[in-house]
Parts: C-alpha cells; sequence; structure tokens
C-alpha cells in the first residue's frame, strides 16, 4: 500500500475510488429505551452534522446515541471517514457528549469494514481512538484485484454479477457471506452490521431466491459464525429509510435463526440524515418479538445491558 493511505485498485466494475451468543438466563432487562448505534453524519456519507443528529435525537426521545462513521482505518475510500479524520470526528462526538449529557447519552464507535488483506475490525487497530464500540460490516466484496460495493448501486451489483461472476449470482452471495463469517473469525468488535445487506437490490434485481436450500445454507453457516463470535446483530432498518426495501436486516429467518442461538440484537437505524434516526422502529421491534425475542442490546461505557421490547 502506498504512504498516503488511500487505496488504489484496478478496477473493471464502475465505482469510483477516492482518497457465541450466550443465554442471559433469568437477568431482569431495563424498561424500554429507545437507542440507535448505527448513525453516519456530514464526517462520512451522512447528509447532517452530528450535532444536528443529537438534536434531532432528543427531539424524538432517544436515551442513547451512538455514532458510528463509516472506516477503513488506516485508509480511505470515496463515502468514508478520510483517515486523517479520525480524531477530528471522535473529538466532535467526545464534545457533544459533555455538551448535551444532561438530555442524551452520546456515544462515540466507527462502522469499521472488512475487506481481506486491508482491513479488517479489530478494537486493537483502532486503539488510538478509543472508541466505545465498533461495527463490523461488510460493504465490498474484493478479490485480490476487484472492488465492489454490494450496496452501492443495483447497476454497480448487476454489473459485478456478470463481469466477475459470469452471470452466477449465487457465486456472487456465497463470496459475500464468505466475507462475513472471514470478517466474524478475524475480528474483534461489539456489533455485526446488516448481515445479509447482500438482500438489499434483490426486490429490484430478482438476482436469487432467498427460499433455495443453498441461500439458507449460507444464512445458517453465517448464523453459527455470528454466536461463535459472540457479538450483537442488529436489526437494521436503514434500507426502509432509503426506499429499497420493506423489511429490516436480517430477513425473518435469519432473524429466528439467531433467536435459535441466544444471539443478542439491537435495533439501529443506519440512519444518513437526522429525520431517519428512528425510521421503522416499530417494524423493527415486531420482527424482533415474531422471532421470539423479548428484549434488545444498548450499551452503556462499552458494557452490553438488555431493555425490554
Amino acid at each position: 500500500m502506498d504512504s498516503c493511505k488511500t487505496l488504489f485498485f484496478t478496477i473493471i466494475i464502475p465505482y469510483t475510488i477516492l482518497s457465541a451468543g450466550t443465554e442471559r438466563g433469568h437477568l431482569m432487562a431495563d424498561a424500554y429505551l429507545k437507542t440507535n448505534y448505527h448513525t453516519h453524519t456530514t464526517f462520512c456519507d451522512g447528509k447532517d452534522s452530528a450535532e444536528e443528529n443529537v438534536r434531532a435525537a432528543i427531539g424524538k426521545g432517544f436515551a442513547h446515541l451512538g455514532f458510528s462513521a463509516h472506516s477503513l482505518y488506516p485508509f480511505s475510500l470515496a463515502g468514508n471517514l478520510n483517515h486523517t479524520e479520525h480524531a477530528a470526528y471522535v473529538a466532535e462526538i467526545r464534545r457533544l457528549q459533555r455538551a448535551y449529557a444532561a438530555d442524551i447519552a452520546v456515544h462515540v464507535g466507527f462502522e469499521a469494514d472488512y475487506i481481506p488483506g486491508i482491513c479488517v475490525p479489530r478494537f486493537d487497530a483502532y486503539a488510538a481512538f478509543a472508541p466505545e464500540f465498533l461495527i463490523g460490516s461488510v460493504h465490498y466484496v474484493y478479490d485480490g484485484s476487484t472492488l465492489f460495493a454490494v450496496d452501492h448501486t443495483p447497476q454497480i451489483l448487476l454489473d459485478a454479477v456478470h463481469t466477475v461472476y459470469h452471470g452466477d449470482a449465487r457465486q456472487l452471495v456465497g463470496a459475500y457471506f464468505a466475507a462475513e463469517r472471514a470478517m466474524l473469525a478475524a475480528g474483534d468488535f461489539t456489533i455485526v452490521g446488516h448481515a445479509d445487506l447482500i438482500r438489499k437490490f434483490n426486490g429490484t434485481l430478482r438476482l436469487f431466491d432467498e427460499q433455495d436450500d443453498w441461500y439458507r445454507r449460507e444464512v445458517q453457516e453465517t448464523v453459527r459464525a455470528i454466536a461463535r463470535a459472540g457479538v450483537i446483530a442488529e436489526i437494521n432498518t436503514g434500507a426502509i429509510s432509503r426506499g429499497y426495501m420493506s423489511d429490516p436486516y436480517p430477513s425473518d429467518y435469519m432473524l429466528s435463526l439467531l433467536r435459535e442461538r441466544n444471539v443478542p440484537v439491537m435495533i439501529n437505524a443506519d440512519a444518513h440524515t437526522a429525520d431517519a434516526l428512528d425510521c421503522a422502529f416499530d417494524c423493527a421491534r415486531a420482527c424482533a418479538k415474531k422471532a421470539g425475542y423479548t428484549e434488545t442490546a444498548y450499551l452503556v461505557d462499552g458494557a452490553v445491558r438488555f431493555c425490554a421490547l
């Protein structure tokens, strides 16, 4: 990698590059709290400032708001926090923690990407910034020469199927879930982000059938990896707020498997605007209850606590 810390690849996809869940037994959960730990701001690809998000969260009755700037530290990629701005981002969130402490608990974290051979979501990689939490996410599939985002646009995903996988969407899906499992094995993070993000454009593109046995096996294997990793799985409403899906990640099927393995869940907005901070939370809570959950996780000083649904 070059010294300027910016990723460069030979890209054939039209994408612009820039600079184990544990049983809780009979512990009593807290009363319901409105929380969100997946928030993007103008530091990355969000539309509103961190302070605008804090003010909106207070108005919406949030008890906890976590910021999670997209990051591939120590590198930079379009739509992510620049590697030179991590310290400034953390300083601003810490300032907001102090300024609004009487009204809301504000938390600083990162949505840290996994790209094999390049970046892994691990607390030791972010030690200089002392984040309270990390969301580990796979947005990109990378085979060592070709990089593309699975959630950027439907056209990019379709081009990848035809150009990289010769029209075989099953290979694409397998590569995505394999990257998820590799991240879970190699990473050290708090929350796994949108664990079946590959579904985002499938309602439009119809590239695969989620009912097929091969797809369900990919989901089953990934759920086992999530449980082994001992992380929280988020119920993410971001694709609903952006008009791509009518249901959250993960699917009802995946969520039911997570519940069978006692993987804790939390409801997150993946908000890119302040208005979307609580988008479709009622839907997410209903999905959690349908799967058999009675409580969701939240974080205080990096420690996991639980509140009633």
